[in-house]
């Protein structure tokens, strides 16, 4: 059952699209990219930020400014002066921060890399309050240009298709920033879906549906249709490891599989019974993470995560031509 404040909103639209389409379209987009509070909504959230508090506040923190927004990004280095790993850039998903992120962060460190977390627009201890790909991006740019050319990418949920939109230079004022390797972790392959979510979630018809999708080619120089991941990354041939869970309840495996489907340059990875968002800290998880961009490259591939404990998972698709092995 809808909330009282989905009701007021879809009341409201229609009201709009009934004198114009075109202003419904545009009230639609604005809160469609409208951020929250970044207060925790709920306490076992309070608590994940809690435990991360201490590890935060080691981190050195470099503040950046795009259009709209002061972006924080945190620093996380290895021990050792003398480490050698890759600089990697790792990117939380909509309504999460780098706090969520920092088990992968350690992780990476271990192996002795340095990671720089970026808190998206209206996120985390960044400034704004308007967050879309175009924002994402440009903040991922202004990572790239403070803190220099990044190895790798990893992306969670909207972080996703973020990285990949960077990488591809999908967004048309920013300039293409193209790592070595890409991982993404539970991400959308295709932002049509998200706006047809959106649109059906506010109850817009056909008229202002057209006109809040239309809103992409303001903020991107690109009609909205460019943002699937087979004509973003059609001939970008980067190494990419792809982790989904079979039981995401956000966002669907399907996804995971089209961008797969991308090339033989992709590896893609089930980690069944994590979820959406615990999946970020599993260690299973980070471990696949951390072996995928400290090895050489090999084939394209289709594995299983171990799952956790007390859990059973459906196995690879008959379709693929490889039998799946799990990771020890």
């Amino acid at each position: 059952m809808a909330s009282l404040v989905v009701k007021v909103t879809r009341a409201a639209l229609r009201l709009v699209a009934a004198q114009s389409p075109q202003k419904a379209g545009e009230l639609a987009f604005w809160l469609f990219t409208r951020t929250r509070s970044t207060k925790p909504q709920s306490e076992k959230e309070r608590k994940a930020l809690e435990r991360a508090k201490a590890r935060m506040a080691e981190s050195e923190t470099v503040q950046l400014v795009i259009p709209g927004s002061v972006i924080a990004t945190h620093v996380f280095r290895p021990a050792s002066a003398a480490a050698t790993g890759q600089k990697i850039l790792v990117v939380h998903g909509y309504r999460s921060r780098s706090d969520h992120m920092v088990t992968l962060a350690d992780a990476l460190v271990a192996a002795g890399h340095t990671v720089v977390c970026l808190d998206l627009p209206g996120h985390g201890a960044s400034s704004g309050r308007a967050l879309h790909l175009g924002k994402a991006v440009e903040a991922i740019d202004a990572a790239w240009r403070q803190h220099g050319a990044f190895d790798a990418f990893v992306g969670h949920s909207f972080g996703g298709p973020s990285v990949m939109a960077a990488a591809a230079g999908s967004i048309l004022h920013v300039p293409q920033r193209r790592p070595d390797r890409i991982v993404t972790i539970a991400a959308p392959s295709d932002m049509n879906d998200v706006f047809r979510w959106a649109g059906k979630l506010m109850g817009l018809g056909a008229a202002a549906q057209n006109a809040f999708e239309r809103q992409v080619l303001r903020f991107a120089g690109r009609p909205l249709s460019e943002f699937r991941v087979d004509r973003m990354m059609h001939d970008l041939k980067i190494r990419t490891l792809v982790i989904h869970a079979e039981d995401d309840k956000e966002v669907a495996y399907t996804n995971a599989e089209a961008i797969a489907r991308t090339g033989s340059h992709v590896r893609l990875v089930k980690a069944n019974g994590f979820g959406h968002r615990r999946i970020v800290s599993a260690e299973p998880v980070t471990r696949a993470v951390v072996e995928f961009l400290g090895e050489a490259a090999k084939e394209a591939e289709i594995l299983d995560l171990p799952l956790p404990s007390g859990q059973q998972g459906d196995s690879v698709a008959a379709s693929q031509s490889r039998r799946p092995r799990r990771l020890a």
